[in-house]
C-alpha cells in the first residue's frame, strides 16, 4: 500500500494525489496539518517538506511522475 503524506493548500500534494487517481493506483492519504500526530514519524524518516511518498520499498518526496509511474 502506498501513504501519501500530505499538507494543507500544497500543490505538489495535489499533482501527486491527482496522478494516483488517473492511474488507479490505491493510496492512503494523511493530512500532516490534519492529523499532526504523524509529523514526527515523517521527520524520522528523514523528510521536512510534503508529499512525502511511502511505498512498501521506499520513501521519497515532492511530486515524482516518474516514481509514481513504476507504482501503476
Amino acid at each position: 500500500m502506498v501513504t501519501v503524506y500530505s499538507k494543507n493548500n500544497c500543490v505538489q500534494c495535489k499533482m501527486t494525489k491527482r496522478f494516483l487517481d488517473s492511474n488507479n493506483i490505491a493510496y492512503r492519504e494523511i493530512n500532516l496539518d490534519e492529523q499532526p500526530e504523524f509529523i514526527e514519524q515523517v521527520k524520522e524518516l528523514g523528510f521536512n517538506a510534503a508529499p512525502i511518498i511511502q511505498t512498501p520499498t521506499e520513501v521519497f518526496s515532492g511530486f515524482q511522475p516518474a516514481k509514481l509511474k513504476e507504482l501503476a
